[in-house]
């Protein structure tokens, strides 16, 4: 939704375009019956009744406002330590507020992106160190309830393994 006069979106600055009008004489409302106008938004056409201000999209325009949406403008710490929030439209591009490009480039200058790489690489090394000790608790704890039973250790290893691994997937 946008003001009326607005040229651009206030969500991911993509600019406005005004809807085109056509009467649909071939459509009816599923709800109230009346006949439905073609209203078409930038590329995207949709049915609407008057009456009832119902909408109608077929599949390939629903997908269209669906995939769109995925574009909308996310707030982000850059580099997640920087301090420096900046709006960022996965199809489009990243808006920066007055100074917030100059802030960037001086925390990266101070070596604050060396830094964050660092800090990312020693949360993903504590991470798999983690899963290790679940992975070999795991299996002590199959060995000391079923004792040897030769090829089901094996297999029953390979199996705690993958809860193990199933875990620290959907834990996240």
């Amino acid at each position: 939704m946008m003001f009326i006069g607005s040229k651009h979106c206030p969500r991911c600055g993509a600019a406005a375009t005004v809807p085109e009008v056509s009467e649909a004489r071939d459509r009816k409302c599923p709800r109230c019956q009346s006949e439905m106008l073609l209203v078409t938004i930038g590329a995207t056409s949709v049915r609407e009744c008057e009456r009832c201000l119902g909408l109608w999209l077929d599949v390939a325009s629903f997908e269209k406002i669906c995939c769109d949406r995925e574009q909308l403008m996310n707030r982000i710490n850059f580099a997640r330590c920087s301090g420096v929030i900046v709006d960022v439209c996965k199809g489009h591009g990243t808006w920066f507020d007055r100074d917030e490009l100059s802030r960037i480039v001086e925390f990266i200058r101070g070596g604050g992106l060396e830094a964050s790489r660092a800090k990312e690489k020693a949360e993903i090394r504590e991470e798999r160190r983690r899963l290790l000790e679940e992975q070999a608790a795991a299996h002590t704890e199959v060995s000391k309830h079923l004792g040897s039973f030769g090829d089901d250790d094996h297999r029953l290893t390979g199996i705690a393994s993958a809860r193990g691994l199933l875990k620290f997937l959907l834990d996240d």
